[in-house]
C-alpha cells in the first residue's frame, strides 16, 4: 500500500554538478533512453509515466478502443490498468506541461485540472508516494534519482475525489460516465443473481439429499 511522503526540497545543482550527474546517469542506463545537455544548460531526456486512471477519460471517438460510451464526436472509456507511456522532455518542463503532453499524446480532451502527477518511491521495503506540485520539474527528479525505475517512478492519477474540480466536467461527459456507471452496475447485479442462484441450487439439492427416504 502506497504511504504519503513529505515532499523533499529541490537542491539547486550547479552546471558542472549537473554535468557530472547526467554522465553517470547516461553510464547507467540500460534502456537506451540517455539524457542530453546542451550548450545553455538545458538537458533533455526520458521518463516513464504509468496511468492509473480509476474514471473513464474522454477522447476522440476515432482514437477510441475498449469499453465505451459515445457522444457526438467524443468518446468516454476506461485507459487499460499499467499503460506506460515514455515522453521526451526538456529540464525546463513543469509537472503541469508533461501532464498535458501526456493528455495530448493518448487524445485525451479532458481538462488537465483534473489529474495529478505522482512521484513514487521504494525504500526499505515500503512505497512512498508524493504528489507532485505544478511547477516542479520531473527530468531533475529523474536525473537525481536515477534511471533506475524502482528508485523512482511516475503515476499518472486523478485528484482524490474531494479534490475533483467536477465544474471541469463537461455535460457530455458526465453523461457518459453515467452510462458506464449504468452498465457496470448492471453487470455486477448479473453476477451476484447467478452466484446466488447457483448457491441455492446447491443448497435445494443438498436438502434433497438429506430428505431423501431411505
Amino acid at each position: 500500500k502506497d504511504v504519503q511522503k513529505e515532499r523533499e526540497p529541490h537542491v539547486y545543482l550547479s552546471k558542472e554538478e549537473v554535468k557530472e550527474k547526467i554522465q553517470s546517469y547516461n553510464s547507467s542506463v540500460t534502456d537506451k533512453l540517455k539524457m542530453t545537455l546542451n550548450a545553455n544548460g538545458i538537458y533533455t531526456g526520458f521518463i516513464k509515466v504509468q496511468m492509473e486512471l480509476c474514471r473513464p477519460i474522454t477522447v476522440q471517438s476515432s482514437q477510441s478502443q475498449g469499453r465505451c460510451a459515445h457522444s457526438n464526436n467524443e468518446t468516454a472509456f476506461y485507459l487499460p490498468d499499467g499503460c506506460v507511456n515514455t515522453l521526451h522532455i526538456s529540464s525546463t518542463n513543469t509537472v503541469r506541461e508533461v501532464i498535458e503532453a501526456l493528455l495530448k499524446k493518448f487524445f485525451v480532451a479532458d481538462n488537465p485540472a483534473k489529474f495529478a502527477l505522482y512521484k513514487r518511491c521504494h525504500k526499505e521495503d515500503q512505497v512512498y508516494t508524493c504528489k507532485l506540485s505544478d511547477r516542479e520539474h520531473p527530468l531533475y527528479l529523474r536525473l537525481v534519482a536515477g534511471p533506475r525505475t524502482e528508485m523512482l517512478s511516475f503515476v499518472l492519477r486523478e485528484h482524490e475525489t474531494g479534490e475533483v474540480m467536477w465544474e471541469a466536467f463537461s455535460i457530455p461527459e458526465l453523461q457518459n460516465f453515467l452510462r458506464i456507471l449504468d452498465k457496470e452496475e448492471n453487470e455486477q447485479l448479473q453476477i451476484l443473481k447467478k452466484r446466488y442462484a447457483a448457491y441455492r441450487d446447491k443448497l435445494e439439492e443438498a436438502l434433497g439429499g438429506v430428505w431423501k427416504p431411505g
